[in-house]
């Protein structure tokens, strides 16, 4: 589990440099989120969180560990209650170690490539409320991605298949959603995709212009959290170990 979190870590915190690095904004107005440029690396260091959250339970079936687990813990509710908590927990404090970094980076790399106060942007600071929503919200975002690998774990219990289907629902339904030619069709796709939706909360600019506003969008990615640990929890409770 430790070297999963440092690798998410480390994805998140490099793809935000790297991205830093790469755009430019050379005029007033280039029309770019700053804080979304530094904070572009959740969108990879999600799939390492998603892959922990699914090996938390499907290890432990696997080995046949669950087992011995559930007959020390017969109440199965408590069981997934104790695995969401310490999952929870983990990655609260590797998601927020990887946030800080990223925009901690991004206040030192973004300014070389254009983005300064002539152009626009001050510097990237949690003093500024729409920055500390989205970091804030970055972090919850982890968290519910991580739940969501759990319950999924939990309802399918096989690895392959639960990783799957968790980076299906984050990475596919956005490509989905793009195949879709109508404007309207798109836009209801794209309000209620767990990528989509719930990364809108790193959004500083142009709030007018999203398919579904930042704490909303959040609210979908719970949704979607709720219900797969729902799934799961009935699942663990009608079946046998």
């Amino acid at each position: 589990m430790g070297r999963l979190l440092l690798l998410a870590v480390a994805l998140t915190v490099a793809l935000g440099c790297g991205t830093a690095k790469a755009v430019k904004c050379p005029d007033t107005g280039c029309g770019q989120d700053a804080v979304k440029l530094a904070l572009t690396g959740v969108t990879v260091g999600q799939a390492v969180i998603a892959v922990l959250a699914v090996l938390a339970v499907s290890g432990e079936y696997g080995t046949g560990m669950i087992r011995t687990t559930l007959t020390a813990v017969p109440n199965r509710l408590t069981v997934l209650t104790a695995k969401a908590t310490v999952l929870t927990t983990v990655v609260l404090i590797s998601g927020t170690a990887a946030v800080l970094a990223s925009l901690l980076a991004g206040r030192y790399i973004l300014p070389g490539n254009g983005f300064t106060e002539a152009h626009g942007y001050a510097p990237l600071s949690l003093a500024d409320s729409p920055t500390l929503r989205a970091a804030v919200g970055s972090v919850l975002y982890l968290v519910l991605i991580a739940l969501i690998g759990l319950g999924v774990a939990t309802a399918v219990r096989e690895a392959a298949t639960a990783i799957g289907i968790v980076l299906g629902l984050l990475y596919l339904f956005p490509i989905v959603t793009q195949v879709v030619n109508d404007p309207e069709w798109q836009r209801h796709l794209q309000q209620i995709s767990p990528m989509t939706a719930g990364l809108a909360v790193q959004a500083t600019i142009h709030l007018h212009e999203l398919p579904i506003g930042p704490w909303a969008g959040l609210g979908v990615l719970a949704t979607w959290a709720a219900a797969a640990l729902l799934v799961g929890s009935l699942l663990l409770h009608r079946r046998d170990a």
